[in-house]
């Protein structure tokens, strides 16, 4: 036996220990692949329930209360313009 023999020997073992690894590997992630899989079926379907309401509640309750808010604040700078002319005109006629 020469130490070429050994040395082929190693990497033989080496090979076949890399190779059992990658098995092991590919075996376990694939494991862990089918047990998350309705973990984001479920986190999907959550998702789109939260994309529901959310929708929801800016089309039936956020559009009207703020065009209801835009109003009121339209009426609010109308009734303050009023008032500075009202005013202006008072100043006006004390001069």
């Amino acid at each position: 036996m020469s130490i070429e023999w050994f040395r082929d020997l190693i990497i033989s073992i080496c090979g076949l220990v890399a190779t059992g690894v990658l098995i092991f590997l590919a075996m376990l992630s694939y494991s862990l692949y089918r047990r998350i899989k309705p973990i984001l079926r479920s986190i999907k379907a959550t998702s789109r329930t939260i994309q529901g309401i959310s929708n929801y509640t800016g089309d039936k309750v956020a559009k009207p209360l703020i065009e209801v808010t835009a109003v009121i604040e339209g009426i609010r700078q109308g009734i303050n313009m009023v008032t500075k002319f009202a005013k202006k005109k008072e100043g006006n006629r004390d001069v």
